[in-house]
C-alpha cells in the first residue's frame, strides 16, 4: 500500500480526526552473513531492505493510542500515561513495548491515532517484528515533538522485544532497521555495538531474498538448545564467549566436549572469521569471494549447527546451479524463512523464474538493494 492508500484509509478508520497528519518508516533487514554469531558475542552483516514497516498517525489531545493493523485488521487501543499493560494480541504487544520504552525515557504527554502498513514479509526472517517496534518508537516520538539518539532508539526497541514480545532477540535487527545507510551493508559487533558501513552500491550486482514460505514448528526449542551448546563449548574452551575463542583453542578442548558440542563451536567460531573476511572482500567488490564464503556459511549451517532444511537446501542449490549467481546462504534462525543470494543484476530475471519453476511458485523471491533505515517521511 502506497503511502497514499494508508493516508486514505487512515481517514476512513478515524474520520473524526482533523489535525495535523505525521508518518514513519521502518525498514526490514536480510542478514547477508553472520549468522547465529550475535548471541555468541560476534560480528554480523545485515543491510536494510526496501520493504518497510510505514505508520501514518495524528496526534490527540490526550494519552490514548489507537493503533490499526492492515495485516491482521485489528485495532488495538491502550493508554500511555501509566505502565502499559502486556495484554492483547501476540502483534499489538510489539508496538506496546515500543510505546512503553519511550515512554520511560521521554516525557510523553500525547497519545496518537494511526495505522500500520507494511511490505516486509512476515515470519519470513527478514525482521518484520524489529521494523515495526522501529517505527512505533518513532510515531511516538513524532506525536509529541521529541527526537532521540538511534542507537539509544535501537536498544530501547530491542527492550520492547525482550520484555513485552517475550523474544531474546541480538542487537542486530532494532540497529540495522534503525541505522541502514543507502547502498551499504553494516559490519556489525554485537559485542561493543561498533559498526562500520561496507558499500554495496554497485549497479551490476543485487540482493535477491527468496521466501520458502515454510517454518518448522521445531524452531523454538532448537535455539535454546543450540545457545546452551554454545555456553558449555565455551566454558570447556575457558572463554566468556565463542567470539574470543579460536580454531586451535577449539581443537585443543576438544576431547572435553562432545561432538555436537563441537560442531556447534566449529560454526560459530568459521562464521565469525567468514564474516570479517566477507565485509572486506564486498569492500574490494571481490564477489566471486563474498560468494564462496556464503556458500560455505550454509554449509556450515546445514552441517554443523543443524538449523538449515530440505526446503532452504532446494533454493541454495537451485541459486548455485544458476548462473551469474555469485552465491547464496540460508538466512535468519533457520529452520524456515529465506536464502539470500549475491547475483548479477542481469541474472536476476532468470534466477527469479527458476526458483518458480523448480518450486511450483511455492517460494516467493524477490531482488532488492541496501536501504536507508527508519526516518520520517515528509
Amino acid at each position: 500500500m502506497d503511502i497514499l492508500a494508508i493516508q486514505r484509509r487512515f481517514r476512513e478508520l478515524f474520520p473524526e480526526v482533523k489535525g495535523e497528519v505525521f508518518a514513519v518508516r521502518a525498514p526490514g533487514r536480510v542478514n547477508l552473513i553472520g549468522e547465529h554469531t550475535d548471541y555468541n558475542g560476534g560480528f554480523v552483516c545485515p543491510m536494510a531492505i526496501d520493504r518497510e514497516m510505514t505508520i501514518l498517525g495524528s496526534p490527540r489531545n490526550d494519552t490514548k493510542v489507537r493503533m490499526h493493523s492492515t495485516f491482521t485488521n485489528q485495532t488495538a487501543e491502550f493508554d500511555l500515561s501509566a505502565e502499559i499493560p502486556k495484554t492483547g494480541p501476540s502483534w499489538s504487544l510489539y508496538a506496546k513495548g515500543s510505546v512503553e520504552t519511550i515512554r520511560r525515557r521521554v516525557k510523553l504527554t500525547r497519545g496518537f491515532d494511526c495505522i500500520a502498513d507494511s511490505t516486509v514479509p512476515y515470519g519470513g526472517g527478514l525482521s518484520s517484528s524489529a521494523s515495526f517496534e522501529v517505527a512505533t518508537a518513532l510515531a511516538t516520538l513524532a506525536a509529541n515533538d521529541q527526537t532521540m539518539d538511534m542507537t539509544e532508539l535501537a536498544l530501547a526497541c530491542q527492550w520492547a522485544e525482550h520484555k513485552y514480545a517475550g523474544v531474546p532477540c541480538g542487537i542486530m535487527d532494532q540497529f540495522i532497521s534503525a541505522m541502514g545507510k543507502k547502498g551499504h551493508a553494516m559490519l556489525l559487533d554485537c559485542r561493543d555495538q561498533s559498526r562500520k558501513y561496507v558499500p554495496l552500491d554497485d549497479p551490476n550486482i543485487k540482493i535477491v531474498i527468496s521466501n520458502t514460505n515454510v517454518h518448522h514448528d521445531l524452531a523454538a526449542g532448537e535455539y535454546a538448545k543450540r545457545r546452551a551448546q554454545c555456553e558449555a563449548a565455551a566454558a570447556a574452551i575457558k572463554v566468556e564467549l565463542l567470539r574470543d575463542a579460536t580454531f586451535p583453542m577449539l581443537e585443543a578442548a576438544r576431547s572435553k566436549m562432545d561432538d555436537i558440542v563441537y560442531r556447534r563451536a566449529r560454526h560459530i567460531i568459521t562464521e565469525i572469521a567468514r564474516t570479517l573476511d566477507f565485509a572486506n572482500a564486498l569492500t574490494a567488490r571481490d564477489y566471486n569471494h563474498c560468494g564462496q564464503l556464503m556458500y560455505a556459511s550454509h554449509a556450515s549451517l546445514r552441517d554443523d549447527y543443524e538449523v538449515s532444511c530440505p526446503e532452504l537446501d532446494a533454493l541454495v542449490e537451485i541459486a548455485r546451479g544458476t548462473p551469474g549467481v555469485h552465491g547464496a546462504r540460508m538466512t535468519g534462525g533457520g529452520f524456515g524463512g529465506c536464502i539470500v543470494a549475491l547475483v548479477e543484476s542481469t541474472a536476476v530475471g532468470n534466477l527469479i523464474a527458476t526458483i518458480d519453476t523448480k518450486t511450483a511458485n511455492k517460494a516467493t523471491t524477490f531482488a532488492t538493494t541496501a536501504s536507508a533505515g527508519a526516518s520520517k517521511i515528509q
